[in-house]
């Protein structure tokens, strides 16, 4: 089963949190504080592997989490950061943001790339020591590991896509001038998958062709299966446009051409703009005034022209030839440059440090997600964590947000089921 398409959920590791501990030993007094930081988060990361040709496992498996941080310990000694989730996907294979659609990573090398990164570890409490503070009993907690709905987009690698009506020979042209061994039959939609095959011109001269599964007219729109497969003419350096010249069918090659074309414009304007070799085949079972009155229309638009005959061969030799000669004029697969952050991106990061105030029957309520982890570290009954958790509020601006509510000295603050008086 050809899958091409799949959305996932990533989540890399949070940081482990900071410890709290005093060093104990004897003969040592008053060892102070020797809480360790926590370890970093394992990042989420993706790799090329050949031996996938489809997206077909992220159909069963959606979710990818990447292991925690370990925290801090004594005697100073650092968590053990998590180890990366290596996540492996084809060749081509593009990665988006799902909400924005953005770029985020093309996975056409052997490079991998970091879509998710971990979060750090928290500092420990031996970091918090000071001259008027020499008994910290509080630590940081591990920062949380980004997390992204992605979608991917396999868009394969060819140097040629072959384009055009169902059953107008492409499957059989491929396999006459590569190895492929794609399904063929005389009825449409023979080919349900993109074929790639490896066509050898000379020894050290090769490239590769994708057969494209039959385009009909409305493809942009999501008729037949062209929606589902011209992406994959997206990379394509030369489109070989395909025509069936003897109208063995009953349909007009010219109106066939402009039909394919059309599509192409809809789906992306610069593929119909990208070089074309036209190919007219089933020369053989043609009539010479049918090649004619289609030559002289490509030729006025001056695309290259070939009449072939891929059941028989005859001038397939010259059309791979001549098609080599382009691709070497022609720059080189396009790959996708990842894109900035979208401004409703930023903005929502800019959210996570946002708060809300509601005051019902005397009680302020404060939702502020980025103070959840930060509480759970607090020491109530320590007067250094408590200052900490003070400076917290008010450079948080959580503070003068209260006063501005009309909050008064002994009013009741409410932080995630956690409650006390408000202290000027």
């Amino acid at each position: 089963m050809f899958v091409d398409q799949a959305k996932i959920q990533i989540k890399a590791g949070d940081g482990g949190d900071g410890a709290v501990s005093f060093h104990r030993e004897k003969y040592v007094a008053a060892g102070g504080p020797d809480g360790g930081d926590g370890g970093k988060g394992g990042d989420i990361v993706f790799q090329v592997d050949d031996n996938f040709s489809t997206l077909i496992d992220f159909r069963y498996k959606r979710k990818y989490v990447a292991q925690r941080g370990e925290n801090g310990g004594a005697k100073r000694c650092t968590g053990k950061s998590a180890p990366d989730l290596v996540i492996r996907v084809p060749r081509g294979t593009v990665i988006l943001d799902s909400k924005t659609g953005r770029i985020m990573a093309d996975l056409s090398t052997d490079k991998p790339q970091i879509l998710a990164k971990g979060g750090k570890g928290g500092k420990g409490n031996m970091h918090f020591a000071t001259s008027t503070r020499q008994i910290p009993r509080f630590a940081k907690p591990g920062f949380p590991g980004e997390a992204f709905e992605v979608t991917l987009e396999l868009k394969l690698l060819a140097d040629v896509g072959l384009v055009g009506f169902p059953n107008v020979g492409k499957s059989t042209l491929i396999s006459v001038v590569s190895a492929a061994k794609p399904k063929i039959a005389n009825y449409h939609f023979t080919t349900l998958t993109p074929v790639l095959g490896l066509v050898r011109v000379a020894e050290e001269q090769s490239f590769v062709m994708a057969d494209i599964p039959g385009l009909i007219e409305g493809a942009s729109d999501g008729v037949g299966l062209g929606h589902d497969f011209l992406r994959h003419v997206e990379r394509c350096r030369l489109i070989l446009h395909v025509v069936d010249i003897s109208g063995s069918e009953g349909r007009d090659p010219i109106e066939d051409y402009e039909k394919i074309q059309r599509e192409l414009e809809q789906f992306r304007t610069e593929l119909a703009e990208r070089p074309q070799i036209v190919v007219a085949n089933k020369c053989d079972m043609a009539q010479p005034e049918q090649i004619e009155r289609f030559r002289t229309y490509v030729t006025e638009k001056g695309l290259p022209f070939y009449e072939i005959s891929a059941a028989t061969t005859a001038g397939t030799k010259e059309l791979i030839q001549a098609t080599a000669d382009l691709l070497q004029t022609l720059p080189p697969i396009l790959q996708y440059e990842p894109e900035a952050p979208f401004p409703e991106e930023l903005a929502e990061q800019a959210s996570k440090s946002r708060f809300e105030i509601e005051v019902e029957d005397g009680i302020y309520f404060i939702d502020a997600p980025f103070l959840e982890p930060i509480l759970r570290t607090v020491n109530m009954d320590d007067y250094s964590s408590l200052q900490y958790f003070q400076r917290v509020l008010r450079s948080s601006g959580i503070i003068e947000a209260l006063e501005e509510k009309g909050i008064q000295e002994g009013d009741t603050v409410n932080i995630f089921g956690f409650e006390f008086d408000f202290v000027v």
